[in-house]
């Protein structure tokens, strides 16, 4: 299995778009599984349509879901980051894709994303690997 860390910045985007670096990441390997997994306890990674307004809409429902106030046990960080943690729980820390002669086999709309509330860490990593089949 083959695997490379991806190290994002998202300072206060919520959606980031891994479209591209993973399609990159796959490009030329042929036919096999590409797995992403991020570290954290306070992101996810998600397939959904990105740029039609889904990611806004996205934006809106964590915030309706995950209010940023105090009404969380878990209280260091900046307010409301107890909901942070509550996020892998619904947008999983990894994902699995299928990849045919060096492509991702996404559906037309479908993009992947890096899903991160947490406005306390900026930094992300997100591990590729490719399992070759």
């Amino acid at each position: 299995m083959e695997t490379e860390v991806l190290r994002i910045v998202t300072g206060q985007q919520r959606v980031t778009d891994l479209t591209e670096r993973s399609a990159a990441y796959v490009r030329g390997r042929g036919d096999g599984l590409l797995h992403l997994f991020t570290p954290h306890a306070t992101a996810g990674l998600a397939l959904f349509e990105l740029g039609a307004g889904s990611d806004v809409d996205l934006e809106e429902l964590v915030d309706r879901i995950f209010p940023r106030d105090d009404r969380y046990v878990h209280r260091h960080g900046s307010d409301g980051h107890g909901a942070d943690h509550l996020v892998p729980v619904f947008v999983s820390p990894s994902l699995v894709v299928p990849v045919f002669n060096g492509a991702l086999a996404l559906g037309t709309w479908q993009s992947i994303a890096l899903v991160d509330t947490n406005r306390d860490n900026p930094e992300r990593q997100v591990r590729l690997s490719f399992l070759e089949g």
